[in-house]
């Protein structure tokens, strides 16, 4: 065997798995990177491993030793010009990482740029402003055509807000809680179940009969409990498990 195709994490990383392979040291091969790493969309998806091709160097005969040795010397430059850059990425990694475990890094910055690489990748271009309150912090997202990224009843914008949650989450030494919104979704989504818990109130006083609603999130429900707790003709309560948990409204 002269030649081997490997992959990796790294360069380096499939590097080492081909000299395994050949059972030779780096000075014995030349090496052609085939395909950089890429960390794919949002960093966690469609991952692609780095892709290198090693070849082995004909073993010098006694004749050819001086010969040979002039090219593995002229050919170890273009190995190392190879791998350094991919080394220079995987200690910029760890400085990142040691960043992040020591809470240098800015959680709602890190949160904007995942927002927007989330967008990026639906063909979006968006703008982030972040509002800090005392138990939260709003994130605003505006740009054109957010329909996509709000999604049918905001489904697609409450996970996106729920995985935004988890990075900000790295990136910090204690919980903050962070709220997607975009295009004043959130306040027309609060009239909306308002309005609709009024209606189904006076529903359920008019024929003396439970109304369950559909399965909502935890937030949305609480918004219905919340208009609800002081009527007068009316109580509420949740039923079944996540995600399938709804709310009832109940004449008293």
């Amino acid at each position: 065997m002269t030649k081997v195709v490997t992959s990796g994490k790294t360069v380096e990383d499939a590097v080492k798995q081909g000299l395994s392979q050949l059972g030779v040291s780096r000075e014995r091969v030349t090496v052609n990177v085939l395909e950089q790493p890429s960390k794919g969309f949002l960093g966690w998806l469609g991952v692609k491993k780095a892709k290198v091709e090693l070849t082995l160097l004909s073993d010098p005969s006694p004749e050819t030793t001086h010969a040979a040795e002039h090219h593995v010397s002229a050919q170890a430059p273009a190995v190392r010009q190879t791998v350094v850059p991919e080394v220079e990425s995987v200690i910029q990694e760890v400085r990142t990482s040691k960043e992040a475990s020591t809470g240098h890094t800015d959680p709602y910055e890190e949160a904007v740029r995942f927002i927007h690489e989330t967008a990026a990748g639906m063909g979006l271009d968006v703008e982030v402003d972040v509002r800090h309150r005392k138990d939260e912090s709003i994130l605003d997202i505006s740009g054109p055509s957010l329909g996509m990224l709000i999604g049918r009843r905001g489904q697609t914008l409450d996970a996106l807000q729920y995985l935004t949650n988890i990075v900000a989450n790295r990136h910090s030494d204690k919980f903050i809680r962070i709220v997607l919104d975009a295009e004043q979704f959130r306040a027309r989504r609060q009239k909306t179940l308002e309005d609709l818990a009024d209606r189904l109130a006076n529903q359920a006083i008019r024929y003396g009969k439970e109304v369950v609603l559909e399965p909502m999130p935890s937030q949305e429900r609480k918004l219905i409990h919340a208009k609800l707790q002081q009527h007068a003709l009316v109580r509420t309560y949740s039923k079944g498990d996540e995600p399938n948990r709804r709310v009832v409204i109940a004449k008293k």
